[in-house]
């Protein structure tokens, strides 16, 4: 089966509203510092640009959390790859995503967390697709929502490929 790529959202366009939603965050943590928690591996992207746009004190860590394997769809079953070096206690954390989709992986991340005693807890994601929710999540920032369909690109991948490209992109596949 081959796999073509069609473009979605432009980098600019990305670019753009990454910005916007920079500047949303910084305005919203004024006077205070945000601990942004990278959900790996597709949030890496997102979050470096973001954090880059924040003009308030940042602070990071990286957490892997996963339910897709290679496939296209989610598996239901979430497990923690990779946890935090740092503990929450009283900080403004804002977990930074590159996707929702069931809410699954999210909801169940957002659980964990919140038993970590942050001072604040929010949610941001580069793309969003609400149709597609099983379980509610509060999504505090979004860039855009997005129909069902897989993408890829600015982070997102399919088996691992197409993370590099600077859009975002839906993947179709063909004989």
């Amino acid at each position: 089966m081959k796999e073509k790529v069609r473009i979605l959202l432009s980098e600019q366009e990305v670019d753009q509203r990454i910005e916007e939603i920079a500047k949303q965050i910084s305005a919203d943590y004024a006077g205070k510092s945000v601990h942004l928690i990278c959900v790996l591996k597709g949030a890496v992207f997102f979050m470096c640009e973001l954090a880059k746009r924040i003009t308030v004190p940042v602070t990071m860590d990286f957490m892997s959390v996963s339910s897709y394997g290679n496939d296209t769809k989610s598996s239901g079953v979430v497990r923690i790859v990779k946890d935090l070096d740092e503990p929450l206690d009283g900080k403004n954390v804002l977990i930074v995503e590159d996707i929702i989709d069931s809410g699954r992986t999210l909801s169940y991340l957002i659980h964990i967390l919140e038993e970590r005693s942050p001072a604040s807890l929010r949610l941001c994601t580069l793309l969003d697709k609400p149709e597609r929710r099983v379980s509610q999540v509060v999504v505090d920032y979004t860039c855009f929502n997005i129909p069902d369909e897989f993408v890829v690109g600015y982070g997102l991948d399919y088996a691992q490929k197409y993370r590099n490209l600077p859009f975002i992109g839906v993947v179709e596949f063909s004989d």
